[in-house]
């Protein structure tokens, strides 16, 4: 199986950590990209409020797929992962990931959490896509 770790430079390191902001496997196709949050290179949140965050988050998604070959189009799966109770927080989050995401729209779980990578993230956004066909 041939495996290919991405770690955009623009974003925060993920070594660290012990992860890598994306794995492919050019066997399948597959992009599997690791939570994405709000944070800087220096591993500080962006910004205090949710809906904040999630534009931060999705802006960091874009990056790693555009980074792994992929796009908002090749998302099959999302799992977006909110502080809190979910329920409480949907009119918040879901305008923002429908302007970045468009159409056509990937299969989504939304879940609320206890707590996040930090005590200040409030949302993280993990995918699985696939990669564009070569020549697109």
């Amino acid at each position: 199986m041939s495996i290919e770790r991405i770690n955009p430079p623009a974003l925060y390191d993920g070594a660290p950590h012990g992860l890598s902001h994306a794995t492919i496997d050019h066997e399948t196709g597959l992009v599997f990209v690791s939570g994405q949050v709000d944070w800087d290179r220096e591993y500080k949140v962006r910004h205090t409020t949710l809906a904040g965050q999630t534009e931060g988050a999705a802006r960091n998604l874009i990056a790693v797929l555009a980074a792994a070959g992929s796009s908002v189009e090749q998302i099959l799966q999302l799992r977006v992962y909110v502080r809190g109770e979910i329920g409480e927080h949907l009119e918040t989050v879901a305008p923002i990931l429908v302007r970045h995401l468009g159409l056509p729209r990937p299969a989504l779980t939304g879940i609320g959490v206890a707590s996040l990578a930090s005590p200040d993230t409030l949302v993280e956004i993990e995918a699985v896509a696939k990669r564009r066909a070569p020549n697109v």
